[in-house]
């Protein structure tokens, strides 16, 4: 069965950039993300890390 998709995609001019591609838009998310972590503001951080403790949205359920 692999050998079938292996011989099949090799066939496909073109499709040795897909993984390149995907690689790149990988690896720029996560830079993105670690960067925003670093330069987030330490109020906000708090503020978002107190909302699952917060009882006032129990009049909701």
């Amino acid at each position: 069965m692999l050998k079938f998709v292996k011989n099949h995609m090799d066939s496909i001019a073109g499709i040795e950039i897909y993984p390149i591609i995907s690689l790149l838009i990988f690896f720029i998310f996560f830079v993105v993300l670690f960067w925003w972590v670093i330069t987030a503001k330490k109020d906000h951080i708090k503020r978002v890390s107190n909302i699952p403790l917060d009882n006032q949205n129990d009049d909701i359920l």
